[in-house]
């Protein structure tokens, strides 16, 4: 089993990324090969809309987010982490899944899915909040996340929403870094 998790903030090291390294090691606990992917380390740029994708199903441009698209359909797990910028993913996270609209375009104007829709894959999200809010706080996210798996072929399973991160970091919350690490461990059991 293969599993693809993406870390969507700027900052290693931090709140998302401690997070995501706790959904790693329960995955890596039940056998699941993981690659984690760092957008911030990569060079891609935005889509410019100019529906080349609604005729091919591929998007044109040639950059680092090249190498991550065959990674979608040969993952049987994908995990995509962000912090929250003004109630939603962040610029690097959001620039990628808009690089997928290629994706989404093969699916449904093309009709001939480019991401195997057969195959059994499983999503979570893992985004923390700076302010202390309700998990409604977070439905700007999880919106553009559900259609980004949803493009991706990809049910999506779990949500791990932290808020009040500007006053308790999650390194020190040993509560949230279990449930992490179990939510990577129950995501294997699919």
């Amino acid at each position: 089993m293969k599993a693809l998790v993406i870390l969507g903030s700027p900052r290693t090291n931090m709140n998302t990324d401690i997070l995501l390294e706790q959904v790693i090691k329960g995955l890596e606990a039940k056998n699941v090969e993981v690659e984690k992917i760092e957008l911030g380390k990569l060079k891609f740029d935005p889509c410019i809309s100019c529906n080349a994708c609604g005729q091919t199903g591929q998007c044109y441009k040639k950059d680092d987010l090249t190498s991550i698209y065959d990674k979608f359909d040969t993952s049987d797990i994908i995990v995509v982490g962000s912090p929250m910028y003004f109630n939603s993913v962040t610029a690097i996270t959001k620039t990628m899944i808009d690089r997928c609209q290629a994706f989404w375009s093969s699916k449904y104007i093309l009709n001939k899915p480019s991401i195997d829709k057969n195959k059994k894959r499983k999503g979570m999200f893992v985004c923390v909040g700076g302010a202390k809010q309700p998990e409604e706080g977070f439905v700007g996210a999880t919106v553009v996340i559900d259609l980004f798996f949803k493009a991706i072929n990809t049910e999506y399973v779990y949500n791990m929403l932290v808020d009040n991160t500007d006053e308790v970091f999650v390194g020190d919350s040993k509560d949230l870094l279990k449930k992490a690490y179990k939510m990577g461990s129950d995501l294997a059991k699919y």
